[in-house]
């Protein structure tokens, strides 16, 4: 009998132990799942936290570049109003000196062709020129070493309103031969250019046979009495003619 009371103690004693043992291990179980989701509240709250601190310097980054771009915008367009500024006052300018270069030309033209000492009505050629119509003509007879290369002579030429003269017919060769002296040559408006003979005013030489076919770097010179042109060294220098439209009287 003792023995079976102490065979059911023990039983007792296994069995409550085991429950013991089951409402720990529940009770543990219970905890760890408990620190599971504290564990994953304080993660989701630290990355929570970084998300809202990467926000707001993604937000400041943004506020500092539309800063910056409008400061931007402000800085250019201060600067295109300043060169808008600055290109006003330069269309001024040059309108104002256009103006005063009309009047400077307007009152040349008189003092050139209207107040001659010798004449009392304004003359179709201003003074030291020679009249063949349609155009007026002058002959620089310069001696050595005031003779100048072909670019020099047309210099001399535009730098009064004029240039080295032309004949695109043969009127125009005969207008330059009629009042042409000496035995010197004289620089004319026709060189070599892109492989063809042309005029200062951009036109071709028609007449093939008043000079040798063209070689790059040569210009024509007139010499008086003769039919033909000579081809020579745009470098070299010579006498020149210049010709400006005459004016209607």
């Amino acid at each position: 009998m003792v023995c079976g009371r102490e065979a059911r103690t023990v039983k007792k004693h296994v069995a409550a132990k085991r429950g013991e043992e089951t409402v720990y291990g529940e009770v543990k179980a219970q905890n760890e799942t408990k620190n599971e989701d504290s564990a994953g509240r304080r993660r989701f709250q630290h990355l929570a936290c970084c998300l809202g601190i990467l926000c707001v310097i993604l937000l400041g980054g943004i506020i500092g570049v539309c800063v910056y771009r409008v400061q931007e915008l402000n800085s250019r367009n201060q600067e295109l109003e300043k060169n808008n500024n600055i290109l006003t006052e330069k269309i001024q300018d040059m309108t104002t000196n256009r103006n005063e270069l009309n009047i400077s030309r307007a009152q040349w033209s008189i003092d050139s062709y209207c107040r001659q000492p010798d004449n009392k009505k304004c003359q179709p050629c201003q003074k030291g020129w020679t009249l063949t119509e349609p155009s007026c003509y002058a002959y620089n007879d310069a001696q050595p070493p005031k003779q100048k290369t072909w670019e020099e002579a047309r210099g001399d030429c535009r730098g009064k309103n004029s240039d080295l003269a032309v004949a695109h017919d043969s009127d125009e060769k005969e207008a330059i031969n009629t009042n042409s002296f000496g035995s010197n040559g004289f620089w004319i408006g026709l060189r070599v250019k892109d492989g063809k003979w042309k005029w200062v005013d951009g036109s071709d030489l028609t007449e093939s046979s008043w000079i040798v076919p063209p070689a790059d770097g040569r210009c024509a010179l007139f010499y008086t009495g003769r039919n033909t042109w000579s081809s020579v060294s745009c470098g070299a220098t010579h006498q020149w003619i210049c010709q400006q439209k005459a004016l209607s009287v």
